[in-house]
């Protein structure tokens, strides 16, 4: 029996969708700029087994984000301090770690639980 990979997750378009910069991704993923850049432009995957699984988080974000929100609310949604984060912004959780938190927030908003 063979256990089919899963895709590759592209760092680029991820990146794109969150409106952030290389730097910004890189530091929501725990490794360098030149590590993004290369992922990006030589479409290599992480090396790191911590930074894909950050990567697959904000990858399920942008996908959910995108089914509540257009891309211009996903952003807003993203930089704007809510009541929901204590004020802090979900890039702010996301920075520390706490994605479920954030993706927590969008799947009530899909079923028009949020706030």
């Amino acid at each position: 029996m063979t256990t089919a990979n899963p895709p590759r997750l592209d760092p680029a378009k991820i990146r794109q969708q969150l409106s952030l910069s290389q730097e910004k991704l890189s530091s929501l993923l725990k490794v360098s700029s030149k590590t993004v850049n290369r992922a990006e432009k030589q479409h290599l995957p992480l090396k790191d087994a911590d930074a894909r699984a950050r990567l697959a988080k904000l990858d399920e974000i942008v996908t959910l984000g995108l089914m509540v929100y257009t891309a211009d609310g996903l952003k807003e949604f993203l930089t704007t301090p809510l009541p929901v984060f204590d004020r802090y912004t979900a890039i702010d959780l996301m920075q520390i770690g706490d994605f479920d938190r954030v993706i927590s927030a969008l799947a009530a908003d899909f079923e028009g639980l949020g706030c």
